[in-house]
């Protein structure tokens, strides 16, 4: 998962490739490398620090993150797969590749010691693909996206892998419907064999400009979506962010993992953007003809949830009176609005958010507030996601804690310990079978047992409908990192308090 091997050294310059220059050798060298180590503030608080966008499942039965790897998957062989994340989401990764690859293993995560930006992020995957393959192109995706149809992705990379095999810095770009303030634009310029040259780029303008740019023509919506040769984005970096020599030179010498680690954490925290693409004179833009969202913000909801009569998105149990274009995001409760026009209402059994669609976007302060204080609310979702099912907090107090657990059918929880809390549960649906120390039993529903602290235990659901548990934890500690695993099934290490 880290790059340690010494390998060769030599400088190999992109533009001095000897492969075929037919569209299958060159995807014989295609890479995708799925950026996944973001938090995806904006969608709080249906998404927190431990649960981020792209593990939500907001447009369809998989998540985001499921739906980006489908999507190149094939045609690439899982081989030449990398998601690059950051060490607290590994296993919720692994898991969820588990759920959609018959041979996940194939899949390369490659884990950031700790969280730079985008540009250390690619440093580090280009670094990683340049030795393994001095000819590799790589396609950057974020984890976090809505693409559609797959067929005219594709049909715009192989439009640009000639130009990108040729040693240029390839962006795609968005042809905008909107005079939109949530996005960067690229402006256009001398055209190239299959896009455009650069001219220059654009932070998010605010209203007036987007809507000048989008008469004046000739702009694109920066989609973050890159396609470039690993060789030329090295380059590109120690040529125009000069704080990037030394690590990089320190990672490509680096004699082991801990090395690589140390080499990284010296490059500036910094977006690829910033870095390069606003400075080289590689930089090419190719349109996009696929349907496109980065879903940056709650309002992409009205794009992918169905609307009712006054055009509002209705989720949940809603009753709506009189109210016009607002997204209404019930939770577990009935969630009544009226005379509400333009305006988001996201419920959660823990947090609720009220807020005009205009200004979806400052949820990111919101977030930024909840960090400062270090508020359960930015960490914690109120239901988690585990690879056996999932479990929602129904309450918790000093030293006490209830849950709702949910064990899929044909799954088990890991034989575990807890070392400051007892747990007592009743099964509500199904049957659970019991590994309870050295004995094992089977319960029923209304049926209930004890485990004290210091035992190990396991419930088992070996039957083909879910099993829903009542568990109440009490002691001095009930936090979630009070576990000690002797044995499981989804290769999760132990956990030691």
């Amino acid at each position: 998962m880290a790059l340690g091997d010494r390998g060769e050294k030599k400088r190999i310059s992109p533009r001095m490739s000897k492969r075929p220059a037919d569209a299958s050798g060159r995807l014989a060298h295609l890479y995708a490398v799925v950026l996944a180590g973001g938090e995806g503030n904006r969608f709080w608080p249906l998404s927190r620090r431990t649960a981020p966008k792209q593990f939500l499942r907001i447009a369809g039965r998989r998540t985001l993150l499921q739906q980006t790897l489908v999507r190149i998957s094939p045609p690439l062989p899982t081989q030449r797969v990398m998601i690059v994340t950051n060490q607290a989401y590994q296993n919720d990764i692994i898991w969820q590749i588990r759920d959609i690859f018959s041979r996940p293993d194939g899949v390369n995560l490659l884990l950031e010691p700790s969280a730079r930006n985008t540009a250390p992020a690619l440093a580090f995957a280009a670094a990683r693909l340049r030795r393994q393959d001095p000819d590799a192109i790589m396609l950057v995706l974020p984890s976090d996206h809505m693409i559609s149809p797959v067929s005219t992705l594709w049909e715009t990379i192989r439009r640009a892998l000639p130009l990108a095999d040729a040693g240029e810095l390839v962006t795609f770009g968005i042809v905008p419907t909107e005079p939109s303030t949530a996005y960067g634009y690229i402006k256009r310029g001398t055209a190239v064999k299959g896009g455009y040259r650069i001219d220059r780029f654009i932070e998010k303008p605010p209203e007036a400009m987007a809507r000048r740019l989008l008469r004046q023509g000739g702009y694109y919506w920066n989609s973050g979506i890159f396609l470039w040769r690993a060789a030329a984005l090295l380059e590109e970096l120690r040529r125009h962010a000069r704080r990037f020599v030394a690590p990089l030179t320190a990672m490509e010498r680096a004699p082991d993992a801990a090395a690589v680690d140390r080499a990284f954490r010296r490059m500036p925290e910094v977006s690829v953007d910033y870095a390069v693409m606003e400075r080289t004179s590689r930089a090419v833009v190719v349109p996009a003809r696929f349907h496109w969202s980065d879903l940056g913000s709650l309002t992409a909801l009205d794009e992918l949830a169905p609307k009712d009569r006054a055009d509002n998105v209705v989720v949940g149990e809603v009753i709506a009176l009189d109210t016009a274009n607002s997204i209404l995001y019930g939770g577990r409760r009935l969630l009544a609005a009226i005379g509400l026009r333009d305006m988001v209402v996201v419920d959660t059994p823990d947090a609720m958010l009220v807020c005009p669609k205009q200004q979806a976007q400052r949820v990111k302060a919101i977030v930024g507030e909840l960090k400062r204080r270090d508020s359960s609310h930015y960490h914690l979702p109120h239901q988690e996601s585990r690879p056996w099912g999932s479990f929602a907090v129904l309450e918790e107090g000093p030293s006490f804690k209830v849950k709702r657990l949910v064990v899929n059918p044909r799954t088990r929880l890991s034989l575990q310990m807890h070392r400051h809390r007892s747990e007592h549960w009743v099964v509500v649906n199904g049957r659970a079978h019991i590994r309870h120390g050295n004995r094992t039993y089977e319960l029923k529903r209304n049926e209930g047992t004890y485990i004290p602290k210091m035992t190990k235990h396991r419930i088992e659901n070996r039957t083909s409908r879910p099993l829903e548990i009542i568990e109440v934890q009490s002691g001095p500690y009930v936090g979630e990192d009070d576990i000690v695993r002797f044995a499981d099934d989804y290769l999760r290490g132990k956990r030691k308090v």
